[in-house]
């Protein structure tokens, strides 16, 4: 693992064990590729990367038609939790997975903090 993958783990490691109820996260490129990954044993972290870069380039082009603009942000929520996927550099994207009972400034709080990390290492 090169010295950037394992920096790039850490800044996940350090959202997922320090904000209860994140359940999850991953760094992948708009490409569907996954970069790191701290998901569920459960979850194929290639099928995340993929469906993640999908549903980020459905969102991109809901928001252009709607005159939105460049999107930052899609979130979903569904009766388990919720998946938040924010833009997090030129050809990234971090998802994150967490449970209803989190706070949403909470979660959004802590993806705030962790895209503040990951940026100045993915220039």
């Amino acid at each position: 693992m090169s010295f950037l993958a394992i920096e790039l783990t850490q800044v996940l490691q350090k959202l997922v064990g320090s904000t209860a109820g994140i359940q999850g996260a991953a760094l992948v490129t708009f490409d569907g590729l996954p970069l790191v990954t701290q998901l569920p044993l459960s979850m194929d972290s290639e099928r995340v990367a993929a469906m993640t870069a999908a549903l980020l380039s459905i969102g991109e082009r809901i928001g252009t038609e709607l005159g939105r603009g460049k999107i930052e942000r899609v979130s979903m929520v569904g009766h388990q939790g919720y998946s938040v996927l924010t833009s997090c550099g030129i050809d990234t994207v971090l998802l994150v997975l967490a449970d209803r009972q989190v706070r949403q400034g909470v979660l959004y709080l802590a993806i705030g903090q962790a895209i503040a990390d990951l940026q100045p290492l993915l220039v």
